[in-house]
Order: C-alpha cells, then structure tokens, then sequence
C-alpha cells in the first residue's frame, strides 16, 4: 500500500490510532489503557471494575493538575472512547449477562506499541533480526522446494554440521555464546512475545470482520433458504480454512502440547537465571508469558465459537423472517425519504405515537403501617441440663476445604507445568464425592478468570470420566462416576 496524501489524509481523519495520537487526552488514554489492559495482559474488564480505576487515576490528576483538567465522570469517558467515531475500546455484553465488558481495539494496542517505541532502549540489537530473518528465507526454501534430490542435499549439509559440531565437543571444544549475544536474542524474544500478544487482538477482530460479512449477505439474501445455507456454510468453511484460520489452528495445536509446555517452561526457567538475563531485569511476566498466549488463545476460540453460536440461532427460521420484514420495512422508508429529499412537504409529515404511557394509580399505593418497636425484657437465662441436649449435629457437617485443595493442586504443579484434573484425582483421589467434585470446579472456574491465585483453562471438545467411590446406606461401596470437559491447572 501507498502512502500517498490521500491516504494519509484519510488515515489521519478516520483511523482510530491516529485520531487518539492526536486527542488532547492521549496522555490520559494511553497511559491508563496501557496500564490496566497491555502490561498485564488483561483481554476484558467488566464497567464497574474499569470506571473505578479510571475514576482513581482521575482523582490522582485532578489533585496534581486541577479539577478542571478531566471534568467528566469516569462513565462519562469510557462512553466516549468506545463511540463509533473514536474506537479506541469495544463494549459488548457476554451472552446471559447485563454487564457491560470493555477491550482494547487493534488500532488502539498499535497505537500504544508505537509509543513504547519511543521510549530509549539502552541496547539495541540487531544480530539476533538477521539470524531471525535468515532462518525464515531458510525454513521458506526449505519447505516449498519440490525436487526430492535437493531436498537430500540440504538435509545431508545439515546433518553434516551436526555431525561437525558433536565432534567438536566430544573433544572439549565447547564454544559459549557472550552476554552481548545473550542479551540481544533475549530482547528479541521479549519483543517478538509482546508482539504475538498483542496480535490475537487483531486476530479476534478479523474474525469478527468475516462473521459480518456473512451477515451482511444473509440480510440482502433475496434467494431459498436452502440456497442461503448452503452459501454460508460455504463461508463458514471459507473462515476456518482461510489463511488466518489455518494459521490460528496451528498456532492453538503447538500450544496446545504437554510437551510444547514442558519445554516452554524448562527453557524459560533456565535462560531468566542466566547473569547476563538478570542483569536486564525482564518483566515478570516474560516467565508464564506461554501461559499468556494460552489465556488469550482460548479467548480467541470462545470467541469464534460463541459467533458461529450466533449465526446459528441467527438462521432460525423466525429469525431470518423477522430480518426479511425487518429490512423490507427499512427499503420501504428509505424509498419514501428519497421521495422526499427534493420536495420536502410543507407542515408535518408524520405523527409519532409514545413509546410508552405513563401510568398513575393513586389507590395502588399503600396505606400508613404503624410499625411499633418491640420491647425487650431484661430476662435473666438459667442454665438447663447438658444431659437432655444432643449437641452431635453441630458438628455432623461435610463442608469440603479448599485449603486443603488447593494445596494438594499447588503440590501438584511444583512437580508439573500443567496437569488435568482426572489425572490429580487419580493422586488426590475425593473424599467427600460430589461436593469436592463441584469445589475443584469452583477452584477452575476462579482459575480461568485469573483469581485466587489460580490458573486453569477448560476444554470443552474433549470429555473426560471422573469417577470415586461412596458408601451407600447399607454399606455397601458404590461407584460413580460424571463425563465432563477437560479441566486444566497450570502453574
């Protein structure tokens, strides 16, 4: 793309990172919306949670700067950032609940990055780039070459080197990379990291911007029904088969591996310990950054499985025929507008009747209740028999510890990055049957939303059976047993 003066002119007028670059409120912006979504890796924050943040940041300032700096309420400018003619955050509803749910924009975490790019970096590397880009060209040659003789031919070189360098230590030579290469491949990796973050952003947003388009076309539909779904599953295929589609499957299938993860967390725990890491004090995230592209992966998946839920119900018959009224009626006024335009008519043109009635029942209300205040006796208590009092039901209760839980789970991640919850029951097995059984998954459900110091992620294409073993009235040992979605815990 050319960035010609019309382009940039229409950028400049119309792109929302470049219209908040430009607000005189972008200090305010970017540094709150960088704190609360990007350094954390926060993918959403409820309204309440986020005006209260917002409405502390402004107290800080107006005490620093005057009241009439940021005169609006926290609310008020949440509202504003998410109207269509900023776009700087995205307000939406989950399904079967009415609190609203804010995120950041593409175009605003582009903008963001952009400013963190400004800041001085107190080393620049660019050896680890060129060995980066060299390994790109190699592993593209490499994989689209179809000559099967050419192929031999690279894979013996690489051998060959192979071969070279095991030689060279098995004789002592044993050649060490310096701190200066050290830390520029580990500042490449910290930004390539932020970078992948930052990106499901965008890949959730092209996701969002293929299921519009299909309903677009559904709302102009003019042919059969049968026709019209056999045209959208074609564009539901044409989604998941499309080269964001392919490429997000791929990604979420590594990350997915035990054995990817395992190796994640090795690696990372042995390259954080190195002096010449250390000594560039990286954030504290970089250390569960996978478990970060892990959270945000499966935002992304239930994110593109609640839209195909949508479009389903979306498809329903009455559905599609309230949405073939819906839209005849909006031609019709449109047709009638037109006719309009040039010869308005003089006086009223239509009457509105209102949207509701307002309706006063004076009788409906209440009459006066005199509510009189009891008085209390001053009563002096005797003390009875202990005898006649069987005091073994206050303390013939299950209640099951989650304490005791979650040390049992923590025991378990010291020897495991991650582990299922059958496999824990298998070493952890339930004492208390079905009431653990919903208590571990109290514990995943908190994990999953990053609280109580937990984290887990569930997996609903895959069942798992969990089973335990209860005594019945006789005596007797009975078994149980439940299907349900993978629960995973990870450190």
């Amino acid at each position: 793309m050319a960035l010609d003066h019309l382009t940039l002119t229409t950028y400049r007028d119309r792109h929302p990172a470049w219209r908040l670059l430009a607000s005189p409120h972008a200090p305010l912006i970017a540094s709150f919306l960088y704190r609360v979504f990007v350094a954390p890796n926060v993918r959403l924050t409820s309204e309440a949670d986020l005006a209260e943040m917002l409405e502390d940041e402004l107290f800080a300032l107006r005490e620093q700067l005057g009241v009439e700096v940021y005169p609006k309420t926290a609310n008020e400018y949440l509202n504003d950032w998410c109207a269509p003619d900023k776009g700087w955050l995205r307000k939406f509803y989950k399904p079967g609940t009415d609190e609203a749910q804010f995120d950041l924009t593409p175009a605003t975490e582009k903008a963001i990055a952009w400013l963190v790019s400004l800041t001085e970096r107190p080393f620049v590397g660019t050896e680890s780039r060129l060995l980066t880009m060299f390994a790109l060209l190699e592993q593209i040659s490499t994989g689209s070459e179809a000559d099967p003789a050419r192929r031999l031919e690279e894979l013996r070189r690489k051998r060959n080197e192979i071969d070279a360098e095991i030689g060279r230590v098995l004789s002592g030579d044993v050649p060490l990379m310096d701190d200066t290469a050290i830390k520029d491949r580990f500042l490449q990796f910290q930004q390539l990291a932020r970078e992948l973050l930052s990106d499901f952003r965008q890949v959730e947003h092209n996701f969002r911007q293929l299921d519009r388009s299909v309903r677009e076309k559904i709302a102009l539909w003019d042919g059969s029904k049968g026709a019209l779904l056999d045209e959208v599953m074609g564009e539901r295929d044409a989604i998941g088969d499309s080269d964001q589609g392919r490429s997000f499957r791929a990604f979420w299938d590594f990350l997915m591996s035990s054995r990817r993860q395992e190796e994640l967390s090795t690696r990372l725990d042995q390259i954080l310990d190195l002096p010449a890491v250390a000594a560039l004090m990286p954030e504290p995230r970089t250390r569960r950054v996978h478990h970060d592209w892990l959270e945000a992966g499966e935002h992304t998946q239930r994110m593109v499985a609640q839209l195909s839920q949508q479009l389903r119900r979306f498809l329903d018959d009455r559905a599609f025929q309230e949405n073939r009224r819906i839209l005849e009626l909006l031609r019709s006024i449109e047709t009638k507008a037109l006719a309009l335009r040039d010869m308005p008519p003089t006086g009223e043109v239509m009457l509105l009747d209102e949207m509701g009635a307002d309706i006063a029942l004076p009788q409906e209300r209440p009459l006066f209740a005199f509510h009189a205040k009891p008085r209390l006796a001053e009563l002096i208590l005797e003390s009875g028999e202990d005898d006649d009092i069987d005091t073994t039901r206050l303390f013939d209760q299950h209640v099951v510890d989650k304490t005791r839980l979650r040390e049992a789970l923590r025991q378990a991640l010291r020897q495991h990055s991650q582990i299922s919850l059958r496999a824990l029951l298998k070493t952890q097995p339930l004492q208390q049957g079905l009431a653990e059984l919903v208590t571990w998954l109290e514990l995943a459900h908190a994990g999953s939303r990053g609280l109580d110091g937990l984290r887990a992620t569930v997996d609903d294409d895959v069942q798992e059976i969990i089973e335990w073993a209860v005594q019945d009235a006789p005596g007797s040992t009975v078994r149980r047993r439940v299907r349900m979605p993978r629960v995973i815990f990870t450190r």
